[in-house]
């Protein structure tokens, strides 16, 4: 008997974070678009969430492009949680870019520079371009070998004589050098699938082939297997790449960045994107759409604390809602009435008033207690946290007084604590010790009004 010994799996880690919003999967919508109390990890919120489905409807059938949604409410009452909820009912193939309002302010770019790139970000462009290519099985493969150029003692491949097959038909071809490489560096064997571009000679190995000996004989294989094409060996084949418009943009601009100046003397990088060359970007995407090669996508483009933006951003994102090619923008505040950065102007929100007037406002309301509890169990499963039901009311209850924000850190906290005295449930001991330990926004307002005299103010 062979001498085969078993060595004992290793189990697999796997990278672990969880966030503040990686629960919610939805916006809990039905068919009719009316929010069920507690589904897709939301809860409560009702008419603020019926409000994002109407929107989302509306950018699936591409009617709310260049509109400006805000999100106003109190701190911690899940308008960062909706936007999410939107980008998840939205997608993969629909951008969202989440940013704050304190991202604009850089030493080294202008804001417009950066708004625009992020507006950018969120308008993708699905691109289809039809291509010959070879594809097939490979049933044969003999590379020839010739003296390296400048060592005889080496041999580099010189060219490839290839035979494909499919189900219809089989051919053989022959490459240069640069093919054959590419067959070389990827391991590519007899019994692979491949795919081989007409026009710019890339390789591309989709696979191993079921028909093939190699297929049917080894059952441990490492290598993807899949059936054997059908058709023609030389075929045109239709290809969608996904692409958004700061890609685009970062393409052109590289090209651009070319020339003897830069080959000798070093031209340094530049860090904004010129307006001709976003104006070219953007005609060549018309060019597309207009023959049915391109379509777009416009995604969603979330800022939040938005009342940290002043009034030239401000000014900026009222122009851009303006243009063809913009996304939907979502705007966050928990601001009442507000100065608009950089000026003495009071406005609603801290916003200026003819961008609200050509915005629609979600509300978002504070949480009740029994919405609290059932957004602590959800966190609670998410985190793989067992709580005693004591411990899960009294975690309620803290929430109601002070904030959700507070109470989900609590939750951590006492985890940690029953964890430490080696427990499988939080207790409501756990729960009290952290509570203590730890201080709420209105305890902590409390201490330094005690302690004012002996804080130091500047």
């Amino acid at each position: 008997m062979a001498s085969i010994k078993e060595l004992p799996s290793t189990p697999k880690t796997k990278f672990e974070r969880i966030g503040a919003h990686t629960h919610i999967k939805g916006l809990g919508l039905d068919e009719t678009l009316k929010a069920i109390k507690i589904k897709d990890g939301m809860v409560g919120q009702e008419k603020a969430r019926e409000g994002a489905g109407l929107v989302v409807r509306m950018i699936k059938e591409g009617k709310l492009s260049g509109k400006c949604i805000i999100l106003a409410g109190p701190p911690g009452t899940g308008k960062t949680a909706i936007a999410v909820a939107v980008s998840r009912e939205l997608g993969a193939n629909v951008p969202f870019i989440q940013m704050s309002g304190s991202e604009v302010y850089s030493s080294e770019r202008k804001k417009t520079e950066i708004l625009i790139e992020a507006i950018r970000k969120c308008i993708g462009v699905e691109i289809h371009e039809m291509r010959k290519v070879y594809e097939g099985e490979l049933s044969t493969v003999d590379i020839k070998t010739a003296p390296h150029p400048y060592n005889p003692y080496q041999k580099v491949p010189e060219s490839v004589r290839l035979t494909l097959r499919t189900n219809e038909e089989e051919k053989t071809i022959e490459a240069g050098a640069q093919i054959a490489q590419q067959i070389i560096q990827e391991g590519i064997a007899e019994g692979n699938v491949i795919q081989i571009d007409a026009e710019t000679g890339r390789v591309a190995n989709l696979g191993l082939s079921m028909e093939s000996t190699k297929g049917k004989t080894y059952d441990v294989d490492t290598a993807r297997k899949i059936p054997r094409p059908n058709g023609k060996v030389l075929k045109e084949k239709e290809f969608v790449y996904m692409l958004t418009l700061a890609d685009l943009d970062e393409l052109n601009a590289r090209q651009h960045q070319g020339g003897l100046f830069s080959m000798f003397f070093g031209g340094s990088e530049q860090k904004e994107i010129d307006t001709e060359i976003r104006m070219a970007v953007d005609q060549q995407v018309k060019e597309w759409i207009d023959t049915g090669k391109g379509f777009i996508h416009p995604g969603v483009l979330f800022i939040d604390d938005s009342h940290l933006l002043d009034l030239e951003a401000f000014s900026f994102l009222g122009r851009a809602m303006e243009s063809e090619l913009v996304p939907i923008i979502i705007l966050a505040t928990n601001r009442g009435v507000a100065k608009i950065r950089g000026t003495d102007i009071k406005s609603p929100l801290g916003f200026p008033i003819d961008l609200i007037d050509r915005s629609v406002i979600i509300a978002t309301q504070p949480y009740d207690v029994e919405s609290v509890k059932e957004i602590l169990k959800i966190r609670a499963t998410e985190e793989k946290i067992k709580l005693e039901k004591n411990a899960l009311e009294k975690l309620a209850e803290i929430g109601a007084k002070s904030s959700l924000r507070y109470v989900v850190q609590l939750l951590s906290l006492a985890a940690q604590n029953a964890k430490s005295a080696k427990k499988e449930k939080v207790t409501i001991e756990d729960v009290q010790r952290v509570d203590e330990l730890f201080m709420d926004i209105s305890e902590a307002a409390d201490y330094l009004r005690k302690y004012e005299e002996r804080m130091m103010i500047h």
